[in-house]
């Protein structure tokens, strides 16, 4: 078997090739196109025929083509989290940095740390996440035009009340938009005003699509995984983010895999008469904030088992946040199994990564 790992960039891709004891065998730079990608297929299957394994950097907005083309060749690929290539580097006998000595370190990675996660989506898991990542984009670009119209607006009246939330709701929007024709504003004002409504248009159109996606997310995931909206705490948003950052659940051999992509798998601290866990602070952070989400909010709910399983650790002598990390724990084993229980889409693996 060999590794090619590779080290992606937005113009090249450079591809180091490594044996089973992770001596350097080959090396081939592409440029980062279609062209580029299919004359590196061919010269790995021309030049390296046996069992062959792709290790690539995980940076999804550059890689993704190249995973993309990969994959559909039928190809196996896995993602190395950019940390374990340090590790690789700083062992390596060979000084300085190039695109050849991180693809060679890519590749020494992933020879070092065989479970590394496997780049595929099924068709469903790409769609959601895409949905769900374009969603957030449209919150956050609304949540920098609220803040502007804020301060646009308490100088045009100190004593105007805006709820926190206000500005997240079409009838506050559509208010403040009948107080602005009515404003009467002096000529210092006259661009602050203007500037305000046209915010406010922004903001109200931005609404609309947003809670337009959130809606179809939610009839996405009810219909795809309702096991998994059982879970107290689980709702359609956060049904779509797990679904969609797990990226197909039959990729990890086991909920302790699972896990520990979540980052939520306690990492021993122990030395001597010492034994203690501390936080995990890697794996998909986007998972595991929603991991945190499930139990934060089951641990409010008297009448959840999480929430008996939480207090039972508060009695045992944990703090707060080492019981809430143990409910973690256990949530990611429920979530595993919930999503292998839930029926899959039937149109098998699309050769995507998101």
């Amino acid at each position: 078997m060999v590794v090619l790992g590779v080290d992606v960039h937005k113009d090249t891709h450079t591809t180091v090739v490594v044996d089973e004891i992770g001596r350097q065998v080959g090396q081939k730079t592409v440029r980062a196109r279609d062209r580029g990608h299919a004359a590196l297929v061919r010269w790995a299957r021309t030049e390296h025929p046996e069992q062959r394994v792709w290790a690539i950097e995980d940076c999804r907005h550059v890689s993704t083509r190249l995973e993309r083309a990969l994959l559909a060749a039928g190809e196996r690929v896995v993602r190395v989290p950019p940390k374990l290539m340090a590790g690789a580097r700083a062992s390596a006998r060979t000084r300085g940095k190039s695109d050849p000595i991180d693809a060679l370190a890519i590749a020494r990675a992933a020879l070092r740390e065989p479970d590394l996660p496997a780049a595929e989506h099924d068709r469903t898991s790409r769609e959601l996440k895409l949905l769900v990542d374009h969603r957030e984009d449209l919150v956050a670009e609304r949540t920098r035009m609220q803040n502007r119209v804020r301060w646009h607006l308490h100088e045009l009246d100190p004593d105007l009340d805006i709820a926190s939330r206000g500005l997240d709701r079409l009838h506050v929007l559509d208010r403040l938009r009948v107080w602005l024709e009515r404003y009467q504003p002096g000529p210092e004002s006259v661009v602050v005003a203007r500037i305000a409504a046209d915010l406010l248009a922004d903001i109200r159109s931005s609404t609309v699509r947003i809670n337009a996606l959130e809606r179809e997310l939610s009839r996405l995931t009810e219909q795809l995984t309702p096991q998994l909206q059982t879970l107290p705490g689980v709702a359609g948003l956060t049904a779509a983010k797990i679904v969609g950052e797990a990226a197909n659940i039959t990729r990890f051999r086991s909920e302790a895999c699972f896990a520990m992509h979540a980052g939520v798998a306690p990492i021993p601290a122990s030395s001597g008469r010492t034994n203690r866990h501390r936080l995990a602070r890697g794996g998909n952070r986007q998972l595991n904030a929603a991991l945190h989400r499930i139990a934060v909010t089951q641990a409010r709910m008297p009448d959840t088992l999480g929430h008996a399983y939480y207090q039972r650790r508060l009695a045992n002598g944990d703090t707060k946040m080492e019981a809430l990390r143990a409910l973690k724990r256990r949530l990611a084993r429920v979530v595993y199994r919930l999503l292998n229980t839930t029926t899959s889409s039937t149109t098998g693996p699309q050769p995507v990564a998101a």
